[in-house]
C-alpha cells in the first residue's frame, strides 16, 4: 500500500525546511500542492524535478476519492501547502481523514508553521494557549468574539493585512483597551516585524501605514481575578 506525507515547507526563509523534508520530496511518487506554482518555485530552488497535481479548498473533496485509490495501490505522496504546515489553515485534514478511515499510512513531518515563533516572541504566557486561527469573516464572528472575551489562555489567531485594523478594533470592543497584543508579521522574512503593546496602542501603531505580509496576532488571556463570568466551587 501506498503512503501520504505531511510536508512542512518554509513560510517565508527558504532556509527553514528540514533535510528530511527535502528527501522526502525527492523520494515520493507525486507532490500534491495547494498552488503548483508557488510549490515549483521552492521545488526549483531544491533542484527537485518531480510530478505536483493541485490539491486545495476548492478541489480537495472531488479529488480526495481518487487520490486514496491510489494510495490503496503502490504510489507515494507528499501533501504541502504554499507556507507551514498542511491542514494548519490550510488544505489536508479532509484527505487525512479519509487516510485514516482508509487505514492507509500517514507519516507527518514536524517543520516549520508561522503560530509557534509568533506565540513564543510574543511575551505573553506560551504554556498554555488556545489556537483559534482565522475568525469567521461575517456569520458567527461577533458571536466567537463575545466567548473568546472570556477565555484566560493566551489566544493565536491569523489573519490578512487588510482585515488587521479592523480585527483589532473589534477585539477591544469586546474585551478590554489594555489587553496585551503582539502582531507579528513577515515571519521569516527581511521585513520581519513584532509589534507589542496594549490594543489600543498597536491600532495606533498601525492607523497610518499601509501593512503587508501574512500576520499573527497574539492576544494575551483575560487575568482570573477580572473573569466575572467564572464560577468557581469549593474543592471537596
Amino acid at each position: 500500500m501506498g503512503k501520504l506525507y505531511i510536508v512542512p515547507t518554509p513560510i517565508g526563509n527558504l532556509e527553514d525546511i528540514t533535510l528530511r523534508a527535502i528527501r522526502i520530496l525527492k523520494e515520493v511518487d507525486i507532490i500534491l500542492a495547494e498552488d503548483t506554482r508557488k510549490t515549483k518555485i521552492l521545488l526549483n530552488h531544491l533542484q527537485i524535478s518531480k510530478t505536483v497535481y493541485s490539491h486545495h479548498k476548492f478541489n480537495e473533496h472531488k479529488s480526495t476519492e481518487a487520490l486514496i485509490r491510489d494510495l490503496q495501490g503502490t504510489q507515494t505522496f507528499a501533501l504541502v501547502s504554499d507556507a507551514g504546515t498542511p491542514a494548519i489553515s490550510d488544505p489536508g485534514f479532509f484527505l487525512v481523514r479519509e487516510c485514516v478511515k482508509n487505514d492507509i499510512e500517514i507519516e507527518c513531518l514536524p517543520g516549520a508553521t508561522a503560530f509557534v515563533p509568533a506565540l513564543v516572541n510574543s511575551g505573553l504566557p506560551c504554556d498554555k494557549f488556545v489556537f483559534e486561527g482565522f475568525l469567521p469573516q461575517k456569520k458567527g464572528r461577533q458571536k466567537r468574539l463575545t466567548e473568546l472575551s472570556t477565555e484566560e489562555r493566551t489566544i493565536v489567531f491569523y489573519e490578512s493585512p487588510h482585515r488587521i485594523i479592523k480585527t483589532l478594533t473589534q477585539i477591544k470592543e469586546f474585551f478590554n483597551d489594555d489587553r496585551e497584543v503582539c502582531v507579528s508579521r513577515e515571519l521569516t522574512k527581511i521585513h520581519e516585524e513584532n509589534v507589542r503593546g496594549t490594543i489600543s496602542e498597536v491600532i495606533e501603531y498601525y492607523s497610518n501605514k499601509t501593512i503587508k505580509g501574512e500576520i499573527v496576532l497574539i492576544v494575551a488571556g483575560l487575568k482570573p481575578e477580572n473573569n466575572k463570568h467564572k464560577k468557581y466551587k469549593d474543592e471537596e
